[in-house]
């Protein structure tokens, strides 16, 4: 089993940054595809951002690409969201997911586990 524990939201003016982590209990962490996944209120969970075990492959929507950064430090099993230039549109709360196996996908069905979120709120 594996437990997700998402930290790091907060309040941001537009233009900002913030920094996510996800921190994961067991022994597989380096055997994990990660990713980020937010939901704003009122619509449907959107895929963020997503990377290998290994952190060689990375996967990102063009609403982040340039913006966001997703990282990980296996020897400490965690996963970073590095978030800058944030607009209000991203606005969310944040959720943290992990699947077994080393394809970087971006579909909500293909992850396992999941953390229980962080909220991020961006003012304009």
């Amino acid at each position: 089993q594996v437990q997700l524990v998402d930290t790091g939201g907060g309040l941001v003016q537009a233009g900002g940054s913030l920094r996510l982590s996800c921190s994961t209990s067991g022994r597989s962490f380096s055997t994990l595809t990660m990713a980020w996944f937010r939901q704003a209120p009122g619509k449907e969970r959107e895929f963020v951002a997503a990377i290998s075990w290994s952190g060689g492959n990375t996967y990102y929507p063009d609403s982040v690409k340039g913006r966001f950064t997703i990282s990980r430090d296996n020897a400490k099993n965690t996963v970073y969201l590095q978030m800058n230039s944030l607009k209000p549109e991203d606005t969310a709360v944040y959720y943290c997911a992990a699947r077994r196996g080393d394809i970087v996908v971006s579909r909500e069905g293909r992850y396992t586990y999941w953390g229980q979120g962080t909220q991020v709120t961006v003012s304009s």
